[in-house]
């Protein structure tokens, strides 16, 4: 690891605010909260870009608890919930 990633404390992208931006660490769907099962929370969250080194920024947290969230991952903007995006470790 680098310094830059040893200074910045991970965490779950579920719990970053509006404004956040950091790179995704790993996928960790054990203990999300999600319905799906692990496996396929995972395939999803990689199928739409979730994956290792990518870019996040949070642009945008729905009016009712925050729920969903708008995060551009590299280029691309995605909705997605919550307990998914606990599974999304970032820094």
């Amino acid at each position: 690891m680098t310094e830059a990633n040893d200074a910045r404390p991970q965490l779950p992208l579920g719990l970053a605010k509006r404004g956040y931006s950091g790179v995704i660490h790993r996928i960790a769907t054990a203990d999300s909260g999600s319905a799906l099962s692990d496996i396929e929370l995972e395939s999803r969250l990689i199928e739409l870009g979730f994956v290792e080194g990518a870019r996040v920024e949070v642009l945008h947290e729905g009016i009712v608890g925050g729920d969903p969230i708008a995060v551009r991952v590299e280029n691309v903007t995605i909705a997605v919930r919550r307990r998914e995006a606990m599974a999304i470790i970032v820094a």
